[in-house]
Formats: structure tokens, sequence, C-alpha cells
């Protein structure tokens, strides 16, 4: 009896730890700390399909032409892609050469936010 009850107790064990899995960031364009020319959006990709009304991004210019100053936010409309799994970022204007950095937080179907963010440059 031990025998089956003690590999199915881990099976199940092995089974819950994915199913809490939180959102991991795949990959982000422009790239962290990537320099770019002006880019028209920003796409961030998670491993897990994200809740669209708990998930979103802020766009904050860090760096105008070489000079610091205090963050600024930059306007733009975050929203999850069709593919459920990409958090695009589209600014309301074109970005100006600078510094930008982007502090995003998403929440897929585990309810745990996870969040995070990043710097690039536009040239």
């Amino acid at each position: 009896m031990r025998r089956v009850i003690l590999p199915a107790a881990f099976a199940i064990l092995g089974l819950a730890s994915g199913a809490e899995a939180h959102p991991k960031l795949l990959s982000a364009s422009p790239a962290p700390n990537a320099t770019v020319a002006k880019p028209g959006r920003l796409a961030l990709r998670f491993s897990e399909k994200l809740m669209p009304k708990f998930s979103g991004a802020d766009l904050m210019m860090t760096a105008h032409g070489g000079t610091a100053h205090p963050p600024m936010e930059v306007a733009a409309a975050a929203g999850v892609a069709d593919d459920g799994r990409t958090l695009v970022v589209t600014p309301k204007a074109p970005l100006a050469p600078g510094r930008y950095s982007v502090a995003w937080h998403v929440v897929s179907a585990d309810t745990h936010r996870v969040a995070g963010n990043f710097a690039f440059a536009v040239k």
C-alpha cells in the first residue's frame, strides 16, 4: 500500500507546483538595455496567459538627449494582445530620443501579481 501512496503523493505535489507557477517575462521588444530607432509599440511576451483587467504598464522617460532628469510619464496605452500572453504598450506619440523605463505588472490565472521593469534607449 505504501508503494502506491508515496508515488501518488509526489505526483499530486508535482501537479500543484505547476499550477501555481507565476508568469515570467520571456522576451521584450525593445529588449532590456537596447538602443533602438523610434519604436511604434513595445511588446512584452510572458510564459502564461494574462488577465487583461489586471495587467498593464507605465512608460517613463528618464533622460532626454543624454541629460538625466526626474522621470516623466509618457502617455501610452497598454493592453493584452490576442494571443493572451503579450502585453503591448503603444505610446500616444512617437518617442523622442532619450532613455526610457517600462514598469510592468501582470496577473495570470493563479491570481498572483508579478511586476518588473527594464530600461531601453531611443536614438
